[in-house]
């Protein structure tokens, strides 16, 4: 099938372009010694998630419940729920996943750990742990240092869960600046630390996970860590070469739409608003565009409704007609992807792939 048969809007994925990532990552872990558990948060595919175990992965990283019964569609030998588990309901269901692969999860309280337990218990099952520590975004995670060692004590100290090591998210480090890499220096001090302080306890070490896609090339730099998590990597988004992470050749998907209206001076609407795109702006400055239009980079995608795409030509030297397709390259993908029921792997101009968003909309 031709791209130009697809109606629109269509999320369109460049398999050479994806391919070539997956194989840069899987390089990168397999010679700096990293187990590579990659975040399925971005593609929310287990076809995807099964190409990614094939090139390399140790297992997959995933947010929710809902996410984890989804990717075992993708036979993973192992799986890690990168968020607390809280209430009954998701844990007996986390518990049904459990019974199927290898689990751990990232928690950060006491309560958290208390009730994966006892789940655990009425399910016979034996649970890994990871204990979570901020390493300075401000989202989940304790302190390291003293209350690191406690929720490490805390964990231990709970069966049938088997504490496994620490887990942080650095989503805090962008770019390539003096700043960023003072950051990243920062931040190896703080594994390093934690580790330490956690052998020094007798708690274990096996497994210390974190690394984002902004600072995934840097994660060989992080003293202690040997599990990386990256998860935009495998398409990368206009954010990801802002901050410096990848190039603009790097990116596997763009979106196609339909010029609906040239009605307004110098502008045209497009069939893609906000039920298409991510709302996210551009990163670090905070651009208000919602994409890059490929056929005309000097356009500005400035504003969306539900189901219109507003784009101010004035300086763009380009002119458009009622029914022209453009592709456009989406600031966030990772929540583009969760708005599109199916997306289409192409090579060249041809589709020769379908898929499924099998994990759109995963919540609990």
């Amino acid at each position: 099938m031709h791209i130009s048969e697809l109606d629109t809007p269509a999320l369109l994925v460049d398999l050479d372009v994806m391919e070539r990532n997956l194989q840069r990552v899987a390089d990168y872990a397999r010679s700096h010694q990293l187990r590579l558990r990659p975040h399925t948060k971005t593609h929310k595919i287990p076809a995807l998630g099964r190409r990614q175990l094939d090139s390399g992965a140790v297992g997959l990283t995933v947010a929710k419940v809902g996410e984890a019964e989804v990717m075992l569609g993708a036979e993973p030998p192992d799986m890690l729920v990168a968020y607390p588990v809280i209430g009954r309901q998701k844990l007996e269901r986390l518990m049904e996943v459990a019974r199927r692969t290898e689990m751990t999860v990232a928690l950060d309280s006491f309560e958290a750990a208390s009730q994966l337990s006892s789940a655990a218990q009425a399910a016979g099952l034996k649970i890994n742990v990871l204990a979570e520590m901020d390493v300075g975004m401000g989202r989940v995670g304790v302190r390291p240092g003293p209350e690191l060692l406690e929720l490490g004590r805390a964990i231990d100290s709970l069966a049938p869960l088997r504490l496994r090591g620490i887990a942080f998210y650095p989503g805090h480090i962008r770019g390539n600046d003096d700043g960023a890499r003072q950051a990243l220096a920062e931040l190896s001090a703080t594994v390093r630390g934690a580790v330490e302080d956690f052998r020094r306890a007798g708690l274990a070490t096996h497994v210390v996970s974190g690394g984002s896609t902004p600072t995934l090339f840097h994660s060989h730099e992080i003293e202690g860590l040997n599990e990386i998590r990256p998860g935009t990597y495998i398409f990368n988004d206009r954010n990801t070469v802002a901050c410096g992470a990848c190039e603009r050749r790097d990116c596997a998907v763009t979106i196609l739409v339909t010029v609906v209206s040239t009605s307004r001076r110098n502008g045209l609407i497009i069939d893609g608003g906000s039920k298409t795109f991510s709302s996210d702006l551009l990163l670090p400055a905070g651009e208000r565009t919602f994409g890059e239009i490929l056929e005309a980079p000097r356009a500005r995608f400035f504003q969306m409704n539900e189901e219109h795409g507003y784009v101010d030509l004035a300086d763009s030297g380009a002119s458009f007609r009622v029914g022209d397709r453009l592709r456009v390259l989406p600031n966030h993908v990772c929540v583009a992807m969760n708005l599109h029921e199916v997306v289409y792997g192409i090579r060249g101009e041809h589709v020769k792939q379908i898929w499924r968003v099998e994990g759109r909309g995963k919540l609990q």
